[in-house]
């Protein structure tokens, strides 16, 4: 006989699992992480397919971040990369001039760069 069809009278299921505030900061940190990160590649995204910048920059990058992943690991290497993330926000947001902004780029691409490695 196949389920899912029938509903039992007398009431339903009891879930002991609650909507508290740590899931809903988990569940938004999470829909955070992934805007950042689409809106990150779908800003780069014409720049990182350059054939000069695959070959300079995302090779460095990736040199330092398996490096640090092995001698570290995996979780030590994610929290460089937010290091990286945040300072380059913060350059980026107070950027005053050009150079500012280049710096804070490169560091934000690093710290997408180790997160996804």
């Amino acid at each position: 006989m196949a389920g899912g069809a029938f509903v039992p009278s007398g009431g339903g299921r009891h879930h002991e699992g609650e909507v508290t505030a740590f899931v809903l900061v988990t569940c938004f940190v999470a829909a955070m992480g992934g805007l950042l990160f689409g809106y990150d590649l779908g800003i780069t995204g014409g720049v990182t397919s350059m054939e000069p910048f695959l070959i300079k920059l995302s090779l460095v990058a990736s040199f330092f971040a398996s490096i640090t992943t092995r001698l570290l690991g995996r979780k030590p290497s994610m929290f460089i990369g937010g290091l990286f993330f945040l300072i380059g926000a913060l350059l980026n947001g107070f950027a005053i001039n050009v150079g500012m902004l280049i710096i804070g780029r490169l560091l934000l691409g690093f710290g997408v760069g180790y997160c996804n490695q």
